[in-house]
């Protein structure tokens, strides 16, 4: 295309739409999430992609991706996991499904009828650089027209420093 991929003397590149954080003023523990069980890691995730997806809702007939980030994904749960097996437990059959970081991923975009690709990234560097790369990468190569970005953490101990969630769509700039 003359000028670049934005078209005549634009450039294409992402811009946030809506930004959401957990925990804002006046939040507790994020709800629970029926399906999930032990951590906090799954409703944290839910609860904030949840308020960002209010404040803005994805433009209609949008595929929208979501692309979850962390560094460690559900510690508290491979923790128990580790520790009952340890012990010669027995784990329980929710958490296999919840030990794949991307089943939550796959329960927002259920949901809130994403239809985009669900992508879960372990941060090299930034964490939301990289996530915001993936989605540039997603939205570039037409696989999206929108990404919620989710990213989540842990702190070694197993509470929850939080969350943010970001939904980025595609703008030129001159």
């Amino acid at each position: 295309m003359p000028g670049g991929p934005g078209g005549p003397g634009g450039v294409r590149t992402s811009r946030v739409l809506a930004e959401a954080r957990w925990p804002e003023p006046g939040d507790g523990s994020p709800p629970p999430l029926p399906g999930f069980v032990h951590s906090s890691f799954a409703p944290l995730v839910a609860a904030v992609a949840g308020r960002c997806l209010r404040r803005r809702t994805p433009p209609a007939g949008s595929r929208c991706a979501v692309v979850l980030v962390s560094a460690a994904g559900d510690r508290p749960s491979a923790d128990h996991v580790r520790a009952t097996v340890a012990a010669g437990g027995r784990i329980g059959p929710l958490f296999f499904f919840q030990s794949v970081p991307n089943s939550v991923a796959g329960h927002v975009a259920a949901r809130w009828g994403l239809d985009g690709p669900v992508v879960c990234l372990s941060p090299t560097g930034n964490p939301r650089a990289d996530a915001v790369a993936e989605a540039e990468l997603l939205l570039h190569d037409g696989d999206a027209d929108v990404a919620l970005l989710v990213l989540v953490e842990h702190a070694p101990d197993g509470a929850p420093t939080g969350a943010v969630a970001v939904l980025l769509g595609e703008g030129t700039s001159p």
